[in-house]
């Protein structure tokens, strides 16, 4: 077996890639992800073309200014969201797997053939309140509260709140108050780009005619259109997970009913104040990543069949039926010994002579071979192969026999 240090990213299960030896994150399924950024960058490249320079010129220079400004920001946020570990729980090593295994069998007993195990779960308190965590099957763990798997990235993530394709990344524990950053910076640039091509063609219009301005702005009115449905859906969707963290609650909990359902269990991380919600979510410690990718582990490779491993056993053939043709004997001094030779390994005059005597003396596979006489017609002369030169020295001899 070959060892070999690998980064641990390289090793981890789930439907992640990785880039940046490690230090991007983002699902698999990313064309979604390439068209959100399609459509942000050619929104705002079209309306730095076409709108900005009438309106810095005729309104304002900050009206751009701003623009750029808040499509930067839009743009760090959406690369946060995307790039980075949404909360990620590493699986159960195999001992650890084991021993859960080992444990819930001890607390369900034996269960009789032919009916179904009970689920497992555990229940734990917070803040006065039981809450259930579930078994994973897949990582071999007990979700921490508010875990839950992504079938999409086959990772369970802690404080799961959805899987957004838009983004091309969960969102969850370690990102979620960028995405909402996100959208709500998106939503801000929607509605200011929106506001100002509406200004734009009114300014226009005053000045030369609707109609003139519907000739010397073709595009801007399809863009005004794109712009309209686009702000409804951004808006929304800012607007709902506003709701969400007032009430410091996931999509997935919402969607789920878990805190408004029949039993009408109160939400046990709620702190029953819309402001300590928020600064709970949006300005709460940064929590480290517990996948540690960049760290180093040992990789154990088979050692591939070569032709290192086929030369010995070619060489006992050759040995076997040839004798002492092809002997194999191992070098342990030098043939001709010099100053810098230790005296142990220089060979004495007895191992000389001895060498010397084996080497004229012939091998015993020789002495049973019987000799032949010269005149036996058993024996021809096998010519040597032809080649070039061999064939330029005959006809030289031919010509010099003819003359």
């Amino acid at each position: 077996m070959m060892t070999r240090k690998v980064r641990k990213w390289e090793k981890l299960p789930g439907k992640n890639t990785f880039c940046c030896d490690g230090r991007v994150m983002m699902a698999r399924q990313k064309g979604v992800f390439y068209l959100t950024l399609f459509l942000i960058v050619g929104t705002c490249s079209l309306f730095f073309a076409f709108e900005c320079p009438y309106l810095a010129i005729h309104l304002s220079p900050a009206i751009p200014v701003f623009a750029i400004l808040l499509f930067f920001f839009v743009m760090a946020m959406l690369l946060r969201t995307s790039f980075s570990d949404p909360g990620v729980l590493p699986r159960a090593l195999p001992e650890e797997a084991t021993f859960i295994e080992m444990e819930i069998e001890a607390t369900n007993g034996n269960v009789p053939a032919g009916q179904r195990p009970p689920p497992r779960i555990r229940n734990v308190q917070i803040n006065g309140q039981i809450v259930k965590l579930k078994y994973c099957y897949t990582c071999k763990i007990f979700r921490p509260p508010r875990a839950s798997h992504c079938s999409i990235c086959d990772n369970c993530v802690d404080r799961f709140d959805h899987h957004c394709p838009w983004v091309g990344n969960c969102v969850g524990k370690r990102n979620y108050r960028y995405f909402y950053l996100f959208t709500l910076s998106l939503s801000l640039l929607t509605i200011y780009i929106f506001t100002f091509n509406i200004v734009h063609v009114v300014m226009r219009s005053v000045n030369s005619g609707f109609v003139k301005t519907l000739q010397d702005t073709p595009g801007t009115y399809p863009f005004m259109l794109v712009c309209f449905f686009t702000l409804w859906s951004v808006v929304g969707l800012t607007g709902f997970h506003t709701y969400l963290i007032s009430l410091n609650q996931t999509t997935n909990e919402d969607i789920k009913g878990s805190w408004s359902g029949k039993n009408r269990v109160q939400n046990p991380y709620s702190h029953k104040n819309i402001i300590n919600n928020c600064c709970e979510v949006l300005c709460g410690p940064a929590y480290p990543s517990v996948l540690d990718r960049r760290g180093l582990m040992r990789d154990d490779l088979p050692v591939p069949t070569s032709a290192l491993s086929i030369v010995p056993g070619l060489w006992l053939l050759l040995e076997s039926s040839y004798g002492a043709m092809f002997p194999l004997q191992k070098t342990t001094a030098p043939l001709i010994p010099n100053e810098h030779t230790p005296d142990d390994a220089k060979p004495s005059m007895a191992d000389s002579a001895i060498a010397h005597a084996e080497k004229r003396s012939p091998s015993p596979r020789e002495e049973k071979l019987p000799s032949l006489p010269k005149s036996s017609p058993t024996l021809t002369k096998v010519p040597p192969l032809a080649s070039p030169e061999t064939d330029a020295e005959a006809s030289i001899i031919a010509k010099d026999k003819a003359l």
